[in-house]
């Protein structure tokens, strides 16, 4: 037991390591928008990419629907995290065209807590860039979120 964990704290760490070695060759992000009803889930993923990118990084947060349009139509933001369920009854396959049609093009990155295969599936089609799971918010998955979403320039680094 104990050389396996010692085995992934190391695998750990040297994805890590790889990962900002591939962030390297990603665009400067300077401003994200969180579409979070918890704060709790909003704190930790603020916190995550204060940890990533430093506190240049502007992060705006909204808690409803109605908030996200808004923050939108104000600023748009390079890169917008949206939670999957906003209550009481958004779900993100919903929300999504209305950040559209606020003309948002940009990437749109659903944190999910049901993150099954299907529902990526489903939330890919309706628009959203990447899905990561509620439990992956970490420095190494949100890397590898963004290698994903902003894509060939990174692979290239």
């Amino acid at each position: 037991m104990a050389s396996s964990s010692a085995s992934s704290g190391g695998d750990f760490l040297s994805k890590k390591s790889d990962l900002n070695q591939l962030r390297k060759g990603l665009p400067p992000l300077q401003s994200v928008l969180i579409v979070e009803d918890e704060n709790i889930d909003a704190d930790r993923l603020a916190a995550t990419l204060r940890v990533m990118f430093g506190y240049d990084l502007e992060i705006r947060r909204a808690a409803t629907l109605g908030s996200a349009v808004d923050r939108v139509l104000e600023k748009k933001p390079q890169l917008l995290f949206l939670d999957d369920v906003l209550k009481p009854s958004d779900e993100a396959g919903q929300t999504i065209p209305f950040l559209r049609r606020a003309e948002y093009t940009g990437p749109i990155v659903v944190v999910s807590g049901r993150a099954t295969r299907k529902r990526r599936v489903e939330l890919l089609a309706a628009g959203a860039t990447d899905v990561i799971h509620k439990d992956d918010v970490d420095s190494v998955r949100l890397a590898e979120a963004l290698v994903r979403v902003f894509g060939t320039s990174a692979k290239s680094a």
